[in-house]
This record gives structure tokens, sequence and C-alpha cells, in this order.
């Protein structure tokens, strides 16, 4: 590995303009199920087929058995194509070496920085972890690929304490494209097999899932756990089974983007009870309907991996149903085939694994760290708060969540809490923001800081009332504390803060000041759900796609901040559309990107969407006291096959692969 170091970066472009660099062509695959055939180019010549590794999950001889009980069989390819992040802000990194101090601080645009923390004194730089301070700022942006630990994390740092100056590196955009992680690129043959009724028997899955030309941080995880652990759907399903060979190719490393795993197991399954339904000749909403797991059977153990914590399948779908006008958009849909045009109605469920996770399940599984989350309260003597949370702030909006969180909890006002994040100088410890994790976990962490600083409050309370502390109680609806019976005597939040901090009127043994931290390790997952349908017409001229409706019910659980979940649903659908119908990351048969640019790689743009109309069911998370479940990522888990299904609706066809470009649609109508 090289670097050149310049005084500004028009200088550095032009040393490196400079430099010839001599390659050796070598033999290219690009193509995950393409690289495991016999004969395939070794991307690592100590790896015969280039099978990094293989997996399998759930009961095959269950599965058999359902597929030989089942009245039809059907059988399809999907490729699920592969995605480029492109967080608006691209990577960044900024090092100052402090040599009078033996000291690194690091900038970084990175989602958990307190790992990166870790890994770095650890592994790469070797600086004591009390030496190295890494700043993650508001970043713009993550989706999931800046969870990672990138070349630049070492470089930049290594190469300011070698000349004892400040460095900088900001990736360009086309840069961003080439070594940024990519995300999903499986092909997958699958197999489900129906009862004359519609009634599933059984899911066999056999995916090619494609790791780049290395494993990434969180590579392994991905095709194996997150997506097969989720290929039950939302469904009762007995005899499921998958297998995964996870290939490397000539490409860039594949690790998470928005939903890993989850969006690439719902697309699977959507697109496979269409199909089945289809055949059947029956409509795909009824089958659906016909399988989902019922209510009264929750908590309900999957047989794949994961135990689903609440839900109700059968009322959100119904939801959505009436929310969308269900019976009317087909009539009007009938209307308009008769007219000729191409209308067609998508519907998809899907189910999220979110809120990683308990310890003891993660590490288990081969995870190097624990899943919990930190935060702390210090309260100053004016009664104002400052909360550190070792969760990071991406656009998800954490200072006002978890602001309103701990004021909440504390019965104080929300302007009068900051919360402080990405840090590692500030914020004692932390993991991090990824999998819809952070209302779950670091949420409940600051639900349980805030109840040691009421605790402290109250005691303080009862001393100055003169009275006993179990006859003293919190008000956590206007941060006071009194007598039980006697509110008119209460003490302020001011009052309590005040006097921790002037000692003159503290029980015996209590010392000064009100800081308090707390850790969550969860206790289970949370599953969040979604019903989503979408209408749209296709031009039969040029194949162009136009959606025409798009309503969505989820089930995050409880709500914090109605707007903020909104806004995180709202755009994980569009980024669900993109892949849908524009998103691919294309290599030529030399394993050059094609689409390294926003030129080649089309995203969605507001113009695609029409107004989304949204509503929400709820159903409680039973392992954390706010009741809250992930919703980061369950729009895009969901829209994907959404829009795929309406479109094959629409043609009245079986399948199309994505991305369903209007070229695609138009050479399939010919």
């Amino acid at each position: 590995m090289a670097a050149v170091v310049a005084e500004s970066s028009y200088i550095a472009r032009d040393a490196l303009d400079l430099i010839d660099v001599e390659y050796e062509t070598l033999p290219v695959v690009t193509d995950a199920r393409k690289a495991a055939a016999p004969g395939a180019p070794l991307v690592h010549q100590a790896i015969a087929n280039n099978i990094s590794y293989e997996w399998e999950l759930g009961d095959k001889q269950a599965c058999a058995d359902g597929l030989a009980e089942a009245h039809i069989v059907v059988e399809q390819e999907l490729i699920n194509s592969r995605l480029v992040p492109n967080a608006i802000e691209p990577r960044a990194c900024v090092a100052q070496w402090n040599a009078p101090d033996d000291q690194m601080t690091i900038w970084t645009t990175s989602q958990n920085p307190h790992p990166i923390r870790v890994l770095l004194s650890a592994f790469t730089l070797k600086i004591p972890e009390h030496k190295l301070r890494v700043i993650a700022p508001d970043v713009g942006g993550g989706f999931g690929s800046k969870i990672f630990h990138y070349p630049e994390e070492v470089i930049v740092p290594w190469v300011s304490r070698k000349i004892n100056r400040p460095v900088k590196w900001v990736s360009t955009r086309s840069e961003a494209f080439i070594t940024d992680s990519h995300g999903r690129d499986h092909v997958t043959v699958a197999k489900m097999g129906f009862k004359r009724d519609g009634t599933i028997t059984a899911l066999q899955v056999t995916t090619w899932a494609n790791q780049g030309a290395y494993l990434s941080t969180f590579a392994s995880l991905i095709p194996t756990i997150l997506y097969l652990g989720c290929i039950s759907g939302m469904y009762k399903v007995k005899g499921i089974f998958g297998h995964v060979f996870a290939t490397f190719t000539n490409t860039v490393p594949v690790d998470a983007v928005r939903g890993a795993g989850r969006p690439e197991a719902a697309y699977l399954v959507e697109r496979m009870i269409d199909i089945g339904a289809r055949r059947l000749k029956k409509d795909p909403w009824e089958v659906r309907h016909k399988n989902f797991i019922p209510a009264s059977e929750f908590p309900y153990q999957t047989p794949v991996a994961f135990n689903y914590d609440s839900g109700d399948y059968h009322a959100i779908c119904d939801k959505v149903a009436t929310l969308a006008d269900l019976k009317g958009m087909r009539e009007r849909q009938a209307e308009a085939r008769k007219a000729g045009r191409l209308v067609g109605i998508g519907f998809s469920t899907a189910i999220e694994i979110s809120g990683y996770g308990p310890s003891k399940v993660v590490t288990s599984i081969g995870s190097a760290l624990g899943m919990w989350e930190s935060a702390a309260l210090r309260v100053y003597p004016t009664g104002k708060v400052t909360l550190f949370t070792g969760s990071h702030s991406h656009g998800q909006g954490h200072e006002t969540t978890f602001a309103q969180i701990a004021a909440d909890e504390l019965g104080i006002a929300v302007s009068d809490i900051e919360v402080v994040h990405g840090d590692t100088g500030r914020v004692q410890q932390g993991v991090g923001t990824f999998g819809s994790r952070s209302g779950t976990v670091g949420g409940t962490a600051v639900v349980k800081a805030a109840a040691k600083v009421r605790e402290k409050m109250r005691r303080i309370a009862a001393h100055q009332l003169e009275a006993a502390e179990e006859d003293v109680v919190f008000d956590q609806s206007n941060g006071t504390a009194y007598v039980k019976g006697s509110p008119d005597k209460a003490k302020t939040f001011f009052d309590m803060a005040f006097s921790t901090f002037t000692a003159n009127h503290l029980p015996a043994g209590m010392e000064p000041g009100l800081e308090e931290q707390a850790f969550f390790d969860p206790t289970g997952l949370t599953a969040p759900n979604s019903a989503h349908i979408a209408q749209v017409e296709v031009d039969p001229a040029t194949g162009e796609v136009q959606i025409q409706r798009y309503v969505a019910v989820d089930d995050v659980g409880n709500v914090i901040n109605p707007m903020i979940v909104e806004g995180q649903l709202l755009g994980g659908i569009v980024h669900g559309v993109g892949q849908a119908l524009l998103e691919c990351a294309r290599y030529d048969s030399n394993g050059q990107l094609l689409s390294g640019s926003m030129m080649d790689y089309a995203m969605p743009r507001s113009n695609l969407m029409p107004m989304i109309e949204t509503g929400r069911t709820v159903t409680p998370a039973p392992s954390n006291p706010l009741g809250v479940k992930g919703a980061g990522e369950m729009g895009t888990i969901a829209s994907t096959p959404a829009i795929c299904n309406a479109v094959m609706d629409a043609l009245q066809i079986d399948h199309l692969d994505m991305p369903l470009t209007a070229e695609r649609i138009w050479q399939a109508m010919q």
C-alpha cells in the first residue's frame, strides 16, 4: 500500500500522475454463481472454487416432506442486484498527532467510533486507547457502508504521526463508487410448495452470495443468519431449508447496505408467493392472508432461526387494504385493463429482525463484541442536562429522539437537554448505530440512566422534606419530588440539582454531584413488520414504469417521535424502490465497474414517487421498557418486492429480474 502526501489535493493529484504502475492482468470472474463453477478463475489461489464458506439453516427433511406433499412446486431463479450505498457525504478522515502528549485525534465518517478506536488500538495503529480519540461528527448518511474499518483510518493517522502534521483525506464520488463496500448481489434458485388451497408447504433456497474480492467486516453475517434467518417471512411454514455458497469475485467487497440480508429475504419470499399464486390462479393477497402466523401464537419460534417477539399480521394487512381501498383499487384496475392500459397492483409483507442484540447470542454466532449500548446523564446545578450516548446519529435524529426520552423520564423540557454522540473523548463507551438498534438498545440505556438520576433526586428530596424515602415519589410529568399526597410541598428539579452541588443538605454518605451512567444489553430482538401495496402503470410503447399509488402500514412498536419515524420509513421506501426500478452496479468482463458515477448509476429522484400514504399498527416490543422496535430499515425491506410484484401484475408474467428499467421491460414485451 502506498500514499501520496502533499500540501493540497491538487498537488497530490499532480504527483499521482507522475507515478507509473505496472499491473499484471489476471483472469476475472464477477458473477457470484459463475465464480463457483468448475474452471472459473480463482480470486485467491489457495481457495478452491472461490467458495469462502458454505452455510445451511433449517430442516432439510421437513422441507423435502413439504415439497413432496405440495400440489404444485414453483421454481424460480432470482437475482438480487448489487447496490452502491451512495451516502450524501463520501468517506473522509482527518488525523492530528500531538507529539508532546503522545496523543492521536482522528475525525472520521464512521457509524461506530468506539469500535473503530478498539480496532485502531488493538490491531492496526497499536496506540493505547487512552491516547487515541476518535470523533465522528454528524455524518452525512451511512446506510451500513460506514460501519467498517477502512484503510484511510490507518493510513491518515500513520502519516500524521510520521510527519507530525495534521493530515486530511476526502473521497471523491468516483472513489466512493469503487471503494465503499457494496450491498446485496445474490443469485438464488428457490422452490416453494403450495397446496391447492394456497397453503405454503415448504421453501427450499440455494443462494450464491457475492462477497467481493475480500471478506468485509460483517460480510459473513449477512447471507447467513440475517438472510436465511429471515426467509420464513411473516408466514407459518414448517418446511424451510436454505443453503448459501459465499463466493469470492474480482469485485468490491460486499457488506451491509440498509437492511443487510433482510431485504434479500423479503424479495425472495414475496416474489415466490406471487409466482405461486399466479400458477394457482389465486389472489396473491388471499394467499398471504391464509399463511400468516396467527397473533395468538406470539412469541413465535420460526423453523429457521429467530423468535418473533410480537405482531398481528392479519391486522396490519387488513389495515393497509382498508387504507388503500383495495376493493376500489382493483375495480379501477379492471377498468383500466379493459381500456388496454397496463396497470398492476403489487403486495408485499416484510419482517425485520432488529435491535441487535443480546450479547450472549451475537457472540455465540461469531461476533467479536457484545451489542449492548451505553448512556450517561450529567445534571448541572442549574438543572440543565447533557446526555452522552454511545449510539451514533448520521441522519436518524438521535439528538431529538433521545432528548425526548430523557425529558419524559426526568420531567423536564427537551430544550434543557444537550445530546452528545460520536466522540470517544466525551462518551466513555459505545457500540454504534446499525441494524435498527438505536431506539431499542440506545434508547433503553437512556431510560436506565434517567432512572438512576431520579432515584438520587428522590433520596435528596426525602432528606430535605424530612420524610422516609419510601414515602417520597418522583413525578415524571413535571420533574418534582414530594411526599405522597402532598404535591404542593414538592422539590423542583432545579432544587434537587442545585442541592447536589451546594452539598450542604445531602443525606449522610451521599457524594456531591449528579451524573449517572447505564448500559443496556437486550434480552431479545425485536421484529418490526410491514404490509405495503403499490399500484403502477407500464407504458406499452416505452416500458417506463409510473408509480401511481404507494400505501404502507408498518408496525414498529411504540413510536417516540412520529415525524422522525415517518421520515425514516419514507426514505427507506424510496431506497427500496430505487433498487426495484433503477439501481445496479455492473461490471464488464474485465472486472471494470461500468456504473461508477452518477452518470451511469441511476438513483431515484423526487419525481419518481407519488405522495406515499402511510399508517401504523402497534404491538409493543416486550424486550425493552419503551416498547419500541427498529424503524430505519423497515421501508427498504418491503418496498422492493411491492414494486416488482406490481410490475409483474401489470405485465401478467411470472418474473423479470431487477432493475426493472424501461429497456428491460420493453424488451420483455416484444
